[in-house]
Parts: structure tokens; sequence; C-alpha cells
């Protein structure tokens, strides 16, 4: 096939183009275009021979390589110019989404992305070359310098002189940081008010938000009038209002909540948190706020979105990378682009917003992710950027907003360490996708003695360690974040060595191997030895290669002796920092009318550090190892030991501590000092039989059993109509455990839909089989296949292509069901490979006995049914159906579905033509 002329394709004037080919590689074919304009349909075997001849332009250079079989491949990434050229700017990494974002031609085959993917590098490189961009230059000579491939072609598009002899002398380059504004400080906000918002407030300001042309939406009303329960003053001290409400799909719950939570922060000049559990709801509710602020100046005083450090990019971080470089160092691709996009983003995260979730994909994390604060080593005001830093400009603005919006794991651990952004805990919440809060509880409210967290804290605590690894040059330990805050007090520095070195106990680089060899060095890898030694020694498959875990009951004699000798010396390291800590606090005391507000921040901060770092971290461990020397764990608590497992290789090694009931410290530390909190989702009740028992799931998972009084119900059912516009199938002729079958049912079911099908799996290896299977058979009917565990892109990633790609397939485990918002065509049909069952483990065997037996088997169960189920329909005119590959799938469970939804148990010939019948054939509805 002859493709567009190449000399059509190359851009005129200051612009070189690579003389490159193109490919675009499918499940079974690539689309080879070579630098003349021909086109040719090869092999993955060919065109990987072809490639490393001469290196092709691309979208996604990773994902291709691992399609084509390689480890890696050369080639013009043209996602990687995009992030050069486009910075902090959101494109889905696939032919046609360069072409939607670029304003190409959709490509609708092979041939065309080849094509898409020569035009989407020359529109770049114009559209570069048409800005006046002065920090640009210089950034581009580094990453050519560094071996970036589209380096001259940039330099060529800026009119620099690739061959000069220095980098281009213009602009702030690589120093990013020096393009940043500073945030201020402002005088503490006093505390927030309590006045009432009644209901007609709410739906006044609802009606505002929607606007004089929205349709009536009665039920949306309904809403916001009922969860202003909880913005009431409380009438009993550690009773919050509490209200638990559940709005089906297509009410608008998210606009529902903001109005009378808006409306309680004008008139008491304090801030709503609103937490969400994914990532991709917390955009969505920032999205939705536009509404309320629609002017980006207020709405930036008024909104802030927060989540934990770890997600921002440090600035003191890249600053270290930059200065690290070598001339031609091969991560100054990475610190290039990323130092590109650190000009131009809004907020600086890195795990969402305007940060490109492919990036890491291509250039890697150590340089990307990596940057970020992920081992509490900030050392605050010590830092040249602290005025510019992301993190602390969000902080502050958070204290005189409005809307905070959040995540559950944030709230959950600020509330749990008794301090918020400003030293108070919020009085309002509202907890959307409430459902999830028992996970997210579980989570913050955990103890892991394990390999990898003792690790953490030796780094946390020393800092760099020779042959502490390749990023290691980056740690800043204790001694650098306490320099110069220890004054002249001699106990104060004695305390500070003594928790040095007592910190040696902790495992050190290589601890994995060693304690494999039984070689374990030190008290704390000789424990991790003996946990490892007993999980198994009593797993009944040793050689499974999912994650390993045994009942700490009984202990061996090896676990005990090693359980008291780190005990021992987990006790000479708490002393020293118990020390340091009570001299740091002394000074904020003795010196407090001396200490300038920079030292005392930087003193108070580290004093929260260590504390909850270092202090609470070791107690807890200490707690832990003493259930096994007095052989008895608390009640409320379950202990279990365990080997985690990644393809079939130990990772980590461990000693797991969890509450049985979690909502007990979420009632404690969250709801409890709470004035009014509001616990939202589509499925909060587990679909029973029984009113009554649907209403009490609700309760038992999000902490509203532990409370003082009632909480307050509300219901509020979808507008949509379930039982015309879905259909759902349990095909009771596919046997679960023949994955030839198994993959044949998905072929057949996703080709009836033409695409637009999402397939759900327990397992990641039933996932891969049918991968395997049924990758080609789509290709070949035009419907491209992507896969979570296979693709090794990011599930956020996975979920923009499927949501772009109207006739894609995808498939994904719980994390791709929990975290799909596609509404429209792209998402007709869903298929689950059996009943998702809770895993057996040993968690969730005492989570079975405290809470009911079967019976909580079943609302785990029909809960999760719920979540994908309600997947399908995001709109009124959206349609799809829901098939259960499980002949087992009890009757009981059928309350995941909405009343009137008929449950259709026939053989897979029948539920195929339903499929194809309901939805249309390839045209659809």
């Amino acid at each position: 096939m002859t493709g567009l002329p190449a000399n059509d394709d190359r851009p005129s004037g200051p612009v070189s183009l690579p003389r490159a080919p193109a490919l675009a590689p499918g499940l079974r074919q690539a689309a080879w275009m070579d630098g003349e304009g021909e086109i040719a349909l090869l092999d993955h075997a060919t065109a990987a021979e072809r490639l490393r001849e001469q290196p092709p332009i691309v979208c996604h250079a990773r994902s291709i390589a691992r399609r084509l079989g390689q480890d890696a491949i050369p080639a013009y990434d043209v996602l990687e110019l995009f992030a050069f050229v486009r910075p902090a700017r959101v494109v889905t990494p696939t032919p046609r989404g360069l072409a939607a974002a670029l304003g190409l031609p959709r490509p609708d085959d092979l041939e065309a992305a080849a094509v898409t993917v020569q035009r989407a590098a020359a529109a770049l490189l114009q559209e570069l070359a048409a800005r006046n961009d002065r920090d640009a230059a210089p950034i581009a000579w580094r990453m050519a310098r560094g071996g970036w491939r589209w380096g001259p072609h940039v330099l060529a598009a800026l009119g620099v002189d690739n061959d000069g002899d220095g980098p281009p002398r213009q602009g702030v380059g690589m120093k990013a940081w020096d393009r940043l504004g500073e945030w201020s400080e402002h005088a503490p906000e006093p505390p927030p008010g309590n006045q009432p918002v009644e209901p007609d407030e709410a739906r006044t300001r609802l009606a505002e938000l929607l606007g004089p042309n929205a349709e009536a939406r009665p039920q949306q009303a309904d809403y916001a009038s009922a969860v202003t329960q909880a913005f009431q003053p409380r009438d009993t001290p550690d009773a919050p209002n509490l209200v638990l409400a559940e709005a089906g799909t297509g009410v608008g719950k998210t606009l529902g909540y903001i109005a009378p939570a808006s409306v309680w922060s004008d008139k008491n000049a304090g801030p709503v948190w609103m937490a969400t559990y994914t990532r991709n709801l917390q955009t969505q509710l920032d999205g939705e706020l536009d509404r309320l602020y629609p002017e980006p100046r207020e709405k930036r005083r008024k909104v802030v979105v927060r989540k934990g450090r770890e997600n921002y990019l440090c600035l003191l971080n890249l600053e270290e990378a930059v200065n690290t470089l070598n001339v031609s160092s091969r991560d100054a691709v990475a610190v290039g682009l990323m130092a590109r996009w650190t000009a131009a983003t809004r907020d600086g995260d890195l795990v969402g917003g305007d940060f490109p979730g492919w990036l890491p994909d291509l250039v890697g994390r150590a340089r990307t992710l990596g940057l970020a604060d992920r081992r509490g080593e900030c050392i605050f005001s010590a830092c040249p950027h602290y005025k510019k830093c992301f993190i602390e400009g969000a902080v502050r603005r958070a204290r005189r907003a409005d809307l905070v919006v959040a995540n559950h794991a944030l709230v959950m651990i600020q509330a749990a360490m008794g301090q918020g952004d400003d030293g108070r805990l919020p009085q309002r919440y509202v907890f959307d996708e409430g459902h999830h809060v028992f996970d997210a509880a579980d989570s913050a409210f955990s103890a892991h003695l394990s390999g990898r967290e003792a690790r953490e804290l030796r780094r946390w605590l020393l800092g760099a360690e020779r042959g502490g690894g390749r990023s290691g040059g980056r740690v800043r330990g204790l001694e650098r974040r306490l320099d110069g805050l220890m004054g002249e007090d001699e106990a104060t520095a004695n305390a500070l060595q003594d928790t040095l070195k007592a910190a040696a106990l902790l495992p050190a680089e290589g601890w994995h191997q060693r304690i494999q060899r039984s070689a374990g060095e030190g008290a704390c890898e000789r424990f991790l030895q003996a946990v490892r030694e007993q999980v198994y020694a009593r797993v009944n498959r040793p050689n499974d290669p999912y994650s390993l875990e045994a009942e700490l009951r009984p202990p061996t004699d090896a676990l005990v002796h090693a359980a008291g000798e780190l005990d021992g010396k987990l006790e000479n390291l708490l002393t020293p920092m118990q020390r340091l800590l009570k001299a740091l606090r002394q000074r904020l005391d003795d010196e407090s009318d001396q200490l300038d507000s920079d030292t005392r921040r930087r003193i108070e901060a580290t004093c929260r550090s260590l504390d909850q770092r270092g202090v609470t971290q070791v107690q807890a461990w200490r707690q832990m190892l003493s259930a096994i020397r007095e052989g008895e764990t608390p009640e409320a608590f379950v202990d279990w030991l365990m080997v985690e497992r990644t393809g079939g290789q130990d990772i980590d090694v461990g000693f797991h501590r969890h509450w049985v009931d979690p909502t007990i410290p979420f009632a404690e530390n969250v709801a409890r000092p709470a004035q009014g909190m509001v616990v939202t989702s589509a499925t909060l009740r587990d679909g029973s039989a029984d009113p009554e028992a649907n209403w009490r799931a609700a309760e038992m998972r999000t902490g509203a059993d532990h409370l003082i009084g009632d909480a307050y119900r509300v219901e509020v059912p979808s507008p949509f109509d379930y039982a015309a516009n879905t259909r759902v199938y349990v095909v009771r002729d596919v046997r679960k455990d023949d994955m030839d079958q198994v993959a044949a049912a998905y072929r057949e079911l996703f080709l009836a839909a033409h695409g637009g099908a999402l397939g759900l799996f327990t397992a990641i290896t039933r996932l891969r089989a049918v991968h395997q299977r049924i990758g080609g058979p789509l290709e070949d009917a035009g419907l491209p296949l992507f896969a979570q565990h296979v693709d090794g892109l990011n599930v956020a990633t996975l979920v923009d292509i499927f949501r772009a790609e109207e006739d894609a397939c995808l498939l994904g485990t719980d994390a791709v069901r929990d975290g799909v918002d596609v509404p429209g065509r792209s998402l007709r049909c869903i298929v689950f490979d059996r009943v998702p069952w809770p895993r057996p483990d040993i968690r969730h065997k005492a989570r079975r006995e405290h809470f009911g037996g079967r019976k909580y088997d079943d609302m785990i169960t029909r809960l999760r049914l719920k979540q994908a189920y309600g997947r399908l329909v995001r709109r009124a005119d959206d349609h799809g159906v829901f098939v259960l590959l499980d002949p087992m799938f009890p009757s009981r469970l059928e309350g995941a579905f909405p009343e009137g939804v008929e449950v259709t148990r026939c053989g897979l010939a029948d539920a195929v033509a339903g499929v194809r019948g309901f939805l249309g054939g390839p045209t659809g509805r």
C-alpha cells in the first residue's frame, strides 16, 4: 500500500523531520511506512528485524516493544516530543489520541496510524517553530547531548545550531523553579461558625449551579435538601450529624452535595473537605467546581486539591537531578521533560492532574515519579525552594479555602495523627465513593513490620549510604534535616547520634538476598528470616507464584527468639528518638521568644515527622512483637505473616496487623471529632432482600455503628430505566476452569457487542490467558484490545484509551472495575469471568467470623457486582449488557442488580445472540 508521499508529510521552513520510517503495530501485524511513504503490513518478527536497522517514528515505544516481543526498541517516540512541545497538556497515548489533540484525521486502521504518527511529529515541530519559547532551546540542547533522538530536530525548529560549543544562554532552561511564584503567609484563620444550612438554601444554590436552562431533576434537588442534615450544628459532644446517602447513578450527587457544602462555607467562613477514593473522581470533582467558580483566579483561591506529600514533585529533588547530570547523561531526556512540565504545571501533582501518566513508562520512574518526596525526607524551610514548594503552597491555600478536594487516605492519616493542615481537624466532611470507606480505613489504620517498611525507616534516619542504590545520593537523612535546629545543646546532639547508631539494626541494602540464604545480619533481618521460614514451612503450596501467608499461631521457636531479640534492639532505638523529640520540643518552649518563624516551623515539622515516622511506628512494632512473645493478639486485631511475591519472586517479607473492624478507628479519629459528615455513594447498601439489613450493611461499612445516635438515612433512586436499558445474562455452559472455553466466550461476546467491552477477572493469570487467545481475532475484526498487567500502562491511562476509542476492548481486574467512568458507547458490554467472591485469606477469615459468616461473604460479593454493573449506564441514553460466565451464581446475589432488571440464565449461544440483538450489531443503537 502507498501512503501519502513523504515530501507531503514534511513541513517546509526551519522544521527538520527525521528521514525515518513510521511504525504502528497491532496484536498480529504492524504497519511500516518507509521514508518514501510506501506502507507495508508486516508480521511482528519482520517488523522487529527492520527496526534494528533504522529507528522508526512511533507512539509509545515501550508498549510497542512489548507487542513485538522486545525488551526495548530504538525509536523516535512522538509522545516524548508531545511532552516537550506541550508540557502539562493531556493526550491519550495512541495514534488516535494524538490525532484528536492535534486536529489530524482520525486513523481507522494500522496503515493510517503509521501516517498519523509521522504527521503528528511534523505538526509538533511546526508548532514549536512558531512559538517564542525562551526556555526550550537550552533544555533541548542538554537532552540532545544526552542522546535524545528528537534533539537535533527540535533544535533546528528553534533555530539553534546543534553543533555549537555550549548550550544557548536564554531563559531559565532546566532551572524551571525560577519561573515559579512564591506562596505567601497569612494570619491564622478564626474557627468556623455553626450557622445551619436550610434545605431551601441548598436547593437555591443547586439551581444557580445548574443554570436557568437546565432540565428539571427533582431527585437531585431532593438529595441536596436531604444532605443538609450534615450541615447543622451538633447538639451532643462526640456525636456528629452523620448522613448516609445512597444516590443512584444519574441523580447528580456531586453537585447535590457541592450545593449545601458551599452554602455552609459561605455562611461560616470555614472549609468543607470533600474526599474521594479514586484519583479519577477527585479530578471530576475539581472539574465540577468550575460551575461554582467559573473565574480561574477565584477558583484557585476558593478551591484546593489536596493529596499526600508523596504525590507532588519535590523541587529540591528536581534541582539535585539537574545538578548531577553529566553533559552526555541519558537521564537528561527524563529530567528535561520534567523541567518542561514543572514550568507549566498547575500544581505539581504527579499522580493525576496535568501530569501525563504515560511519561514514566517512556523515560523511567526514577527521574519522574521518583522526584516526589516519597520517603518523608523534606527539610522544610531549610530548602532553598521552600517558598515555591507545591506542597507547602497547597497546604497554605487549603487553610483559607472554602472547599478542599482531598482523598480518603489523606483525610484518615491526618486525623489519625490528630493534625490538620492548620493544626485543626476539619469540622465538615463529605466522603464520596463512601462504599470504599471501609477499605481506606483498613489501609490507613494498619501496621506492617516488613522488610520494606523497616528499610524505609533506615533510609529516613540515615539517609544515603554507600552502596545504597542508584537513587541513594538524593536521600536526605535525619542529621541533614536537623541541621541548624539543635542549637548548642549537647544532650540533643548526643540523642541524635545515639539514634543514628541504633538505626543500624534496621535492614541494609541487600537484606532480601541475605535472608533468602539464611544469612540475615542484625536483629531485624534475623526476625524477617524467621518470618519467611515459618511462612514457607506452613503454606500448602510454597511454589505458588502469588503471595504466601501463614497464621502467626503457633509461632516457631526461632520466631519467638527473633522477636525477643528485635524488641530489645527496637527499645534501644526508641529511647534516643524519644529523648531527641523531647529536646526539640523543649527548645520550642525555652526559646519561644527568640526563634524566627522559619526555624520554629522547621522544628515543629521535624517533631511531627520524628513522632509519626519514628516513635509511633517503632512503638507499634514493639506492641506487635509482644504478641508473639506473649502468645496473644488483642481481640480487635488480626495478625498474620506474609511473603509478598510478584511473578513467582519474593519482593517483601513481613508481619501484618489490621483491625478486624477498621471503622472503629475511623469513627474515633475522623467522625467523632467532626460536627457533620456525609458518606455517599451509588452503592452504599449491598442489595440484600431485607431493607433494614440493607441499611445495616451500610452502617457497618461506614462506622455509623460506633457513633452516638442514629445516622440520617437518605435514599434517592436513579432516574434511569435500567430494566429497559440493560440486560443481564448468567452463562451456564462455560466451564470456569477451561480457559479455552472462557476465552472463546469473551471473544464471541466482544465480537457480538462490536467492541466497547470491558472484561473483568478475579485473577491476573486468567486475564493473561484470555488476552493471549483473543487478541488476534479481535484485531482482525477491527477491535483494539488493551489489558491491565499486559500492556504495561497504568490503569488511568488504559481507561483514558478505552474511553477515547469507542470500539476498543479492555481487560482488567478489580482496580479497573472501581476506576472506570466511561459514559456513552465506549462501554456497552461487561463480561465477568466468575462470581467475585472475597479471597479467603487470613484477614477475611477473621472478618467473616466477626461480621456474620456467609452473610458477610454475600454482602461483599453483592457490593462488587453492584459496582461492576454500575459502570454500564452513566447517562440516560446509555445501553449495556452485563454477562457473568459462572453457572454457580446463586439467586440470593441477584439483589446486586436494580429492581426490575431480569437475570437471564442461558447458554453462551443465547447470550451472544442476546448481546448482538440488544446492542443492535456493529452500528449500535
